[in-house]
């Protein structure tokens, strides 16, 4: 089932919208420092075209109903800050893996824990998923931090998982179920 490409979810500060052909130099900001992508699956990017390329792989995706993508702005028209994505959507068992990237200029305001929690509310109550996964290197502190706040809790470790540009890293797996999600947003009258 494909996505609605003209989705967007709003929060207090943010508007998430799917990515779009005009993100690309943003996106290629991102994905292209050194430093941010230390702990990604890929090492960072080196030419403009590797952001074309994923944007028109993520909008095929989101068409496909295989992926969604959407990006993090202060209003609908902004630039891209960053970016949340659900993917490995299982629709038997209800589950999927999410991901996010955030600028280093939109960090420290917390901007990824409002998108998160935006994106997680979809997912959980639109999508009726059951389980939300996510897979961090261990290493990055303000990510695990960033999802313990959501409520995820750190169920293993997967031992040097990834080989990124030479270096051996592992992942760390988190997992947040729709209840535990719901009883954190509701909590019961006292």
């Amino acid at each position: 089932m494909p996505f609605d490409p003209t989705l967007q979810l709003d929060s207090a500060r943010l508007a998430l919208t799917p990515v779009r052909a005009g993100d690309a130099q943003a996106l290629f900001a991102i994905q292209s420092d050194r430093a941010g992508m230390r702990y990604w699956n890929h090492p960072a990017w080196t030419d403009l075209k590797q952001a074309y390329v994923q944007i028109l792989d993520d909008l095929a995706a989101l068409d496909a109903g295989t992926q969604l993508k959407l990006a993090i702005r202060e209003c609908v028209d902004g630039p891209l800050l960053g970016i949340v994505v659900v993917f490995a959507i299982d629709e038997t068992s209800r589950r999927a893996e999410i991901g996010y990237h955030l600028a280093p200029s939109a960090q420290g305001k917390g901007y990824m824990h409002e998108a998160l929690s935006r994106f997680a509310a979809y997912l959980f109550d639109v999508l009726r998923l059951r389980r939300l996964e996510a897979e961090i290197d261990p290493r990055n502190v303000p990510s695990a931090k960033v999802l313990e706040r959501l409520g995820f809790q750190r169920e293993g470790v997967l031992r040097e998982r990834w080989r990124v540009a030479g270096e051996v890293s592992d992942s760390a797996v988190y997992g947040l179920l729709a209840r535990e999600w719901q009883d954190r947003a509701d909590p019961a009258p006292h």
